[in-house]
């Protein structure tokens, strides 16, 4: 049995939702962003439960088709931004498709309807969260961070950073740098 768990886009989200399963005495054949499958067939009792467990740890389960499909998007594109060593250098859009047996044009309707934000806008959010990331790390430079996350060029990434933030990403890797500066004063 297949279930679907909201927010669920981290390892510690993850690990909330084995517990919760455990807790219970499910047996989870396997846990991954947003989904859970489990051996057994639950009863509305046991779901309610286990509901009321993951909303503890912020976490929810879903019912409806739609949002469960939204979440799936979202989950996609969060594992591959952020928890894959190479950005998939096909075309995203059949790339999403493909994961997820469903033609393009649907999901991206859907995800503009229910999420109030297009799939692409989404996908240029979550890859500038990664560049944040990698800055303030900073074990990458920008040719390396502009190749990791498929960008055309630098120019590209640093342009599309600005349009977003309001700043560069010199400028802000500069911040976290005085920011850190200051911190080593205290």
């Amino acid at each position: 049995m297949k279930l679907y768990i909201k927010y669920m886009v981290s390892v510690r989200c993850k690990m909330m939702a084995k517990a919760a399963l455990e807790k219970f005495g499910l047996h989870h054949l396997r846990v991954e962003l947003g989904e859970v499958e489990i051996m057994e067939q639950i009863t509305d009792e046991q779901r309610n439960q286990l509901n009321s467990e993951l909303l503890k740890s912020g976490l929810e389960l879903m019912d409806d088709h739609r949002t469960i499909l939204i979440e799936r998007i979202k989950n996609i594109i969060v594992e591959m931004v952020h928890y894959s060593e190479e950005y998939p250098k096909i075309n995203f859009s059949n790339y999403l498709s493909d994961k997820l047996n469903h033609d393009y044009t649907y999901l991206s309707n859907l995800f503009s309807e229910v999420a109030g934000i297009t799939i692409e806008h989404y996908v240029i959010a979550q890859k500038i969260e990664r560049v944040k990331e990698l800055l303030i790390y900073d074990e990458l430079n920008l040719t390396e961070i502009s190749y990791k996350l498929n960008y055309s060029s630098v120019a590209h990434l640093s342009n599309q950073f600005k349009k977003v933030t309001g700043l560069t990403p010199t400028f802000f890797k500069h911040l976290k740098d005085k920011k850190l500066q200051s911190l080593d004063e205290v």
